[in-house]
């Protein structure tokens, strides 16, 4: 019962850190596309931001979610390290984990780098 508190808990503070910028207003012009979707709607047609550069953001945004996603498993390894006891088995099981979660970071760090060059590059060629 303990654990299962202790990882709710866990999980809790880990979606808190996501959500404090938002709660303290630390950014207060958030574009979220509304302006875009309202032209839509008023018969004025689709908005006029150029394909490519949705094309952009939206790989910007997956690697957000997949950095963050291997960011939690190398947290999550690392707890599970601390929380070993000296166990090898469960040691070792961390070790995998964070090695994974190592080589995730470092892919999705690559994978955002390349497309950022590649967009990057098109854009400016075409525009």
């Amino acid at each position: 019962m303990n654990k299962k508190i202790l990882k709710h808990l866990v999980v809790f503070a880990m979606l808190s850190l996501l959500v404090l910028p938002v709660v303290t207003m630390a950014q207060t012009n958030i574009d979220v596309g509304i302006n875009e979707i309202q032209e839509g709607f008023n018969g004025e047609g689709l908005s006029n931001t150029d394909p490519r550069i949705i094309v952009a953001r939206i790989i910007n945004v997956a690697m957000l979610f997949l950095g963050i996603i291997a960011v939690v498993i190398i947290l999550l390894a690392g707890f599970k390290w601390m929380t070993a006891a000296g166990n090898e088995d469960k040691v070792g099981e961390a070790q995998k984990l964070m090695g994974a979660g190592v080589i995730g970071l470092v892919i999705v760090l690559s994978a955002w780098g390349i497309a950022s060059f590649l967009l990057d590059r098109l854009i400016n060629a075409t525009a």
